[in-house]
């Protein structure tokens, strides 16, 4: 890339972003009727190969995830069950497939979110930005900004089961609302805003977190809240649970000229309390010259004795983003 090219990109990264945010009205797109999806290989570090460590993740591969189809990418969220991954848009599009040690993709498929807030033609009514699921019902939750609203669906996204716009989440950003939710192996929940901030000046770096004891659709629940620091100039978009009840935090960050670059955090929720402040310790810092994006997605799996981290990029629709999916095994 010549350098004039490497100043126009940013540029155009930034013009971009403010032409999202005001057009959030516009119509929502929607995937085909024909799924396909290619998977590319990608390395770590493109200007040493051999690289595979960064920080507390140990690279085990990873993906550029392609399609003929023009709406395919912007994933912000994503379920692994076993080889079978689910990622979700924040246009409300589900790609689905199977992939093994091969990077093969296969029994590709697409559908759309059977429903959400509104009547679902503006992209804003289907702002999906966080997505966990119940392994033992397949159930699925979903969270909107927006309408900062948490839905359910049945695990076959063939139906909305129920929906709610949780009060403590009424005043959070339209643009900031749940981008981080995760439903823990106790079968409670917890949800970080993106930009949600306390009022007082002591905080006014953390974000606000809620606690809910059971399922956030069930009228009535009310939340326990906390506040969760991410590290310095970033934001929290996605969570995932340890096997050991750990959490971990996916940060990411807008700046010139790196433009997106992410930061993995370890909190321990596990004796939350109200009111609390979870400071994250840094695990691994996803930036130049590193292989980097908009990275929004995380998940967590296990390989035998090993845990997997997955991670995926939205690419926002734009040529110079791409929808990644990378692979690591983590060491603590």
């Amino acid at each position: 890339m010549t350098a004039p090219m490497r100043g126009v990109l940013p540029l155009l990264a930034v013009v971009s972003l403010f032409t999202q945010t005001s057009s959030t009205a516009s119509i929502r797109q929607m995937l085909g009727d024909r799924p396909n999806m290619a998977a590319h290989p990608v390395v770590l570090d493109p200007g040493h190969p051999e690289r595979t460590q960064v920080g507390a993740l140990t690279w085990l591969g990873g993906v550029r995830l392609t399609s003929d189809d023009p709406v395919f990418g912007s994933f912000s969220a994503m379920l692994i069950q076993g080889d079978r991954f689910t990622l979700l848009s924040d246009y409300g599009n589900l790609v689905q497939f199977r992939m093994g040690a091969d990077w093969r993709p296969r029994e590709v498929s697409f559908a759309d979110l059977p429903g959400g807030p509104g009547t679902g033609w503006e992209k804003r009514q289907r702002d999906a930005e966080s997505m966990t699921a119940d392994p033992a019902t397949g159930q699925v939750w979903v969270g909107f900004e927006w309408a900062n609203a948490i839905w359910r669906f049945d695990g076959a996204f063939s139906r909305a089961e129920a929906h709610a716009m949780p009060k403590a989440m009424r005043d959070w950003p339209t643009g900031g609302g749940p981008e981080a939710m995760l439903r823990r192996r106790d079968g409670s929940f917890l949800v970080i805003s993106e930009d949600a901030r306390p009022k007082d000046d002591e905080h006014s770096a953390a974000r606000r977190g809620l606690h809910f004891a059971g399922d956030p659709t069930d009228k009535g629940r009310e939340p326990m809240s906390f506040l969760y620091v991410p590290p310095a100039g970033y934001d929290p978009v996605d969570m995932a649970e340890l096997p050991d009840g750990r959490v971990l935090v996916l940060n990411r960050r807008f700046s010139i000229p790196d433009l997106f670059t992410a930061k993995l955090t370890l909190i321990d929720p596990r004796r939350l309390r109200a009111g609390q402040v979870l400071r994250g310790r840094e695990l691994a810092t996803l930036a130049p010259p590193l292989l980097h994006d908009n990275y929004e997605a995380l998940a967590v799996s296990q390989e035998g004795a090993d845990t997997i981290i997955w991670i995926a990029s939205d690419d926002n629709g734009e040529i110079w983003e791409q929808s990644l999916l990378l692979k690591f095994k983590l060491t603590l």
